[in-house]
């Protein structure tokens, strides 16, 4: 009885769903986990077996990681983004182009989703310039300093017509986050960034970043702490006062960004903790955080929780 009650509760949302398209980003701690690598493939079959367009974006930094230390290079995060250098580059190209994204196709191959891989590169599906050095708070000292990035890029368009091609003809898209500008040159983006930007363009009903954490905890070393929604102007003063931090910054930061400019909703879950991506998506307890605009029904759904969690009025 209670699998039947389930089903029923998620009977409006798959009604709501259908059709739409999601932007689904996932970590590279992910692409690693073979078993959460096949779990989650498996609530991908399940999501265009119901008519949800998806579109899959990947980055892969714990894997440029490792494959850096082993060719004797030391990475460097500023702010939760990589510097990039030349030999860095070539790490990115080899490590995110290729391996991760062949990995990512197998294992929808293996639950009989037609995919299809590529890099932002492709088609000038992301247009990018070189990053120039930018001022950076030092989240440590409090200080600021100017940091080149190297082969970094900054988003300046983007182009989805042949990912609109392809979910049309219901095959679905795994994109690394790379770019070039207009002379080809390659860049490093990073894969938040362009899953947003990815978003907007096509008008998606939701972006869904897939993480090791369950969401935004209030405290990283509670997994009780978690924020079950957040609305933009919560989510801006959040970043704004340091209650999110490092790799967080720029996920939370994106999520805003794709709301703002149009996107349905925004989520970040565990991608590692099995059905957690059905959980929040045909469930109205979630399982992970939800970002809302202010006016947002979600809001009022979710207020009890949400305001417990960050000491605000409901």
């Amino acid at each position: 009885m209670k699998d039947v009650l389930l089903l029923k509760q998620a009977l409006p949302y798959l009604r709501r769903h259908g059709g739409q398209d999601f932007v689904i980003k996932l970590g590279g701690e992910i692409a690693a986990d073979v078993e959460a690598l096949r779990s989650l493939a498996e609530d991908i079959s399940l999501l265009t077996h119901v008519g949800i367009r998806c579109v899959l974006v990947h980055g892969g930094g714990p894997q440029a990681t490792e494959l850096s230390q082993r060719l004797g290079l030391t990475p460097t995060m500023v702010g939760g983004r990589r510097v990039t250098c030349e030999q860095t580059l070539d790490v990115a190209k080899m490590v995110f182009a290729g391996k991760i994204n062949v990995d990512i196709i197998s294992a929808l191959r293996g639950q009989g989703v037609s995919a299809v891989g590529l890099s932002g590169v492709a088609a000038g599906i992301i247009r990018a310039e070189r990053r120039a050095p930018t001022e950076v708070l030092d989240e440590d000292t409090g200080e600021a300093r100017v940091v080149d990035f190297g082969h970094v890029g900054d988003i300046a368009g983007v182009d989805t017509a042949v990912l609109e091609l392809m979910l049309q003809n219901r095959y679905t898209p795994v994109v690394s986050s790379l770019g070039s500008d207009a002379q080809g040159n390659i860049l490093n983006i990073n894969a938040d960034t362009v899953a947003a930007a990815l978003a907007r363009d096509l008008g998606a009903g939701k972006l869904i970043t897939l993480t090791s954490v369950p969401g935004l905890l209030r405290d990283k070393d509670d997994p009780n702490s978690l924020v079950s929604v957040l609305t933009l102007s919560e989510a801006h003063s959040a970043l704004a006062d340091g209650t999110v931090k490092g790799g967080m910054q720029p996920k939370i930061a994106a999520l805003v960004s794709a709301v703002e400019g149009g996107v349905g909703r925004g989520h970040i879950l565990s991608g590692k903790a099995a059905g957690a991506l059905l959980l929040e998506l045909f469930t109205q307890e979630g399982a992970g955080t939800l970002i809302v605009r202010d006016d947002d029904e979600a809001r009022s759904r979710h207020a009890t929780r949400a305001s417990a969690v960050l000491g605000a009025g409901s």
